[in-house]
């Protein structure tokens, strides 16, 4: 059985459950989150809840493919965010990551945290050979993020994100297992 829980100097990445509905239906509901984001603010509980059922029953499954875990700060315990592993087909040993962190969190490092302990998670224990992230041009707090966690530029999506401001393009990110990765821990 892979480990499901991720533990840095600062964080714990666990798998989501059902009590953190209230915790994931605010951090989607902040229009600061929402701004790069292509979900949408749910109406409600219930609309949350309808968006994190099906990633909970894929983590029952006994060969997951999609990891969604909840960010907690290992002191005091307090849910600051969201990150995503979204595995593709086993052949190509590849990877999409996401992440969403609480704003009141933001410039302190744990965006950068929470995606090297994910990538060493995928390339160490999942033995991936590739690691994608896309992120709207103009989201400078993610661009820095993947950047200092290693990941390079590779190109360019136009207009393929539906934002509330309008279409916007993507940068396509990657790093590869044998690419040289920071780590700030």
């Amino acid at each position: 059985m892979i480990k499901t829980e991720i533990v840095t100097t600062k964080l714990k990445l666990r798998l989501i459950k059902a009590s953190d509905l209230e915790s994931i239906h605010n951090l989607h509901s902040l229009p600061e989150t929402d701004r790069y984001n292509t979900l949408g603010i749910p109406k409600n509980l219930e609309q949350t809840r309808s968006i994190i059922n099906p990633w909970m029953r894929e983590h029952e499954s006994s060969t997951i493919k999609n990891y969604t875990f909840a960010i907690d700060t290992n002191l005091e315990e307090i849910f600051i965010g969201l990150f995503g592993l979204k595995l593709g087909g086993s052949k190509y040993k590849s990877a999409e990551v996401w992440y969403k962190i609480h704003p009141d969190h933001w410039n302190k490092g744990y965006a950068t945290e929470s995606l090297e302990a994910v990538l060493e998670f995928g390339f160490e224990t999942l033995q991936l050979h590739r690691v994608i992230a896309g992120c709207a041009v103009d989201n400078i707090g993610s661009i820095k993020v993947l950047e200092k966690a290693g990941l390079q530029r590779e190109g360019r999506g136009r207009q393929i994100l539906p934002l509330k401001t309008g279409w916007s393009d993507n940068f396509l990110y990657s790093i590869l297992e044998t690419d040289p990765r920071n780590k700030t821990k």
